[in-house]
């Protein structure tokens, strides 16, 4: 069985560790630093996990991320490499579900803040596990958007989704598209055909979680 949310949690891990806590990252105002505290609370703080996703609760996930964030740098990222067996989101059984899109993501985060940085090639297992869920994340973040959009990955599917409207269709691999739609735009490559003025919008849309 393939364990692409394993092999992506040890690649982002690997290349923080050689770039120190005080690399960029393509989360605006965020170090390796402050990404490695996200990704420990999320494993290992569920009192505080669900202030990522309920605003009323993210100050206290926000205060909660600074003091995890205030560790030993070595003992922070012995965190994100070892997650507990008892995490709801990490352990043997949610492992591959809830976190190959998420590493996925992180690791092209600090990847992609570097100078010269290019798209990798990835394999075609971890391309059609991230199609997989990009297909359910594109409906859900563009559900709303004023277009009739068409998410497309070729040799993969597509997807119809948006409010309505004029046509716009945007196309690019899973891992680009999983890019797009978390709201890495400019990050990302893809394709957007449609009117100048609606792939703009789309471009600068608040996207994501």
């Amino acid at each position: 069985m393939s364990r692409y949310a394993r092999s992506e949690r040890e690649a982002l891990t690997e290349l923080m560790s050689t770039l120190g806590p005080d690399a960029p990252t393509l989360n605006e105002g965020w170090t390796t630093r402050d990404l490695a505290a996200h990704l420990v609370v999320r494993e290992r703080r569920p009192d505080a996990a669900t202030g990522i996703f309920l605003p009323p609760l993210s100050g206290y996930a926000e205060r909660v991320r600074r003091q995890v964030a205030a560790l030993d740098w070595t003992e922070l990222l012995g965190q994100v490499r070892r997650p507990p067996l008892w995490s709801p989101v990490s352990n043997p059984l949610t492992d591959e579900l809830t976190n190959t899109l998420e590493f996925f993501i992180h690791h092209e985060d600090v990847r992609r803040a570097r100078a010269g940085w290019q798209p990798r090639e990835l394999p075609a297992g971890l391309e059609r596990a991230l199609w997989r869920r990009v297909s359910a994340l594109g409906r859900l973040a563009l559900r709303r958007f004023p277009a009739q959009v068409l998410v497309q990955a070729p040799g993969h599917g597509e997807v119809a989704t948006g409010r309505g409207g004029e046509p716009l269709r945007l196309v690019g691999t899973p891992g680009e598209l999983a890019l797009f739609l978390s709201g890495r735009q400019r990050a990302a490559r893809v394709q957007l055909d449609g009117t100048p003025a609606l792939a703009d919008r789309l471009r600068t849309a608040s996207l994501g979680f």
